[in-house]
């Protein structure tokens, strides 16, 4: 008797481990979150424009004078003796980065983080002079020419007007910044701080023109351990599916369950918007950032088609499950383990205010 023999296709599938990166022109989106991330950049760049020309009692009022071995914090100095402080204000900063993780995600990321901030803003300086997203792919693919040489002169010379002056800015931490910009201009400036102006100033224009969201996906380590922080009852961004499955294109007067559709149009503004080039509706992402710039995006097209907004949303995974409400949502996220965290923090600032309060400086 003979063997029998089951022949076998093998198929060979080429897998590219280094791809080359596809540019996202991320599309100008505004609601409610928008206006939420542009006070947040406009808060957090007022206090790092501004502190370093606040006097308080005749002395600069943020100055790290490495030199002279002492820090002036709003009205405090600190010298070597009072290095039990810093080790307290890391503490009281790494408790509220587990809180905040714990209740909302990437919250820091999406609206404070120094690389999504200035993203924001160069890409808002991009838009104003390349136009929006239509504008700047067909600015991208006309062959060079006067007019398109002039507009990308334009917008590189106001990423790097930007990126000086916080360079300069960064640079005034650590020296008075009044008399670095006296010896800035007459030529007079230090060598080291030279180097970390021009450092500072390569490095946000290089982040925030540049690299944009591969710094968050593929240089930031947060994206990698933030599930560490994460459990079900977490506020992410997430697509209720149960609500848009089956998703498809129709008109506006259309009933969607009638015709066998979920809410979702299929239009993909969720994916136009977003500023690291995800698909939210394939569920929670290391990429996501968390500016919730899809909900603004579905939103929008939600009232359009006459549809209930929140088809992308904030929730946690167990609310989405249970098809919770707003309130339900907001007793999941204050849990215990949110509670615990806030109730230490709250120690510590309490513990550390009444220790600056009896401070006696030597």
């Amino acid at each position: 008797m003979g063997r029998r023999v089951i022949p076998i296709e093998a198929t060979a599938e080429e897998v590219a481990l280094h791809e080359v990166r596809r540019a996202i022109d991320a599309h100008a989106v505004h609601g409610r979150f928008a206006k939420w991330r542009w006070t947040m950049a406009f808060a957090t760049q007022v206090a790092f424009y501004g502190l370093p020309w606040l006097t308080i009692n005749g002395r600069q009022a943020v100055l790290f004078d490495v030199d002279a071995r002492e820090f002036d914090l709003l009205g405090f100095v600190f010298r070597p003796q009072d290095f039990v402080y810093l080790a307290v204000l890391l503490s009281v900063a790494a408790l509220a980065f587990f809180l905040f993780t714990a209740i909302a995600g990437r919250l820091w990321c999406g609206y404070a983080c120094p690389q999504s901030v200035y993203t924001e803003i160069f890409r808002r300086i991009e838009r104003t002079i390349e136009g929006d997203r239509l504008a700047r792919v067909r600015l991208d693919a006309a062959p060079m020419s006067l007019d398109k040489l002039v507009v990308k002169a334009l917008k590189h010379a106001a990423w790097l007007t930007v990126a000086l002056w916080t360079g300069y800015t960064f640079v005034g931490y650590f020296t008075p910044i009044r008399d670095l910009g006296m010896r800035t201009i007459t030529g007079q400036i230090a060598p080291w701080e030279a180097s970390w102006l021009l450092f500072y100033a390569l490095a946000t224009y290089g982040n925030a023109g540049w690299l944009r969201e591969q710094v968050c996906t593929s240089m930031c380590p947060y994206a990698r351990f933030q599930r560490v922080m994460f459990d079900r009852d977490t506020l992410i961004i997430a697509y209720d599916a149960t609500r848009g499955e089956p998703r498809g294109g129709r008109s506006q007067p259309v009933d969607a369950r009638t015709n066998g559709l979920g809410d979702c149009v299929d239009c993909g503004i969720c994916v136009q918007v977003c500023p690291t080039g995800i698909d939210i509706r394939k569920g929670l992402q290391y990429e996501c950032v968390g500016c919730a710039a899809c909900i603004d995006g579905c939103n929008r097209v939600m009232d359009i088609m006459g549809y209930r907004r929140g088809l992308i949303r904030y929730t946690t995974g167990n609310a989405l499950a249970a098809r919770d409400g707003a309130a339900a949502v907001w007793r999941r996220v204050l849990r215990p383990r949110t509670a615990l965290y806030g109730a230490l923090l709250l120690t510590m600032v309490a513990v550390a205010i009444a220790s600056l309060a009896m401070r006696h400086p030597l």
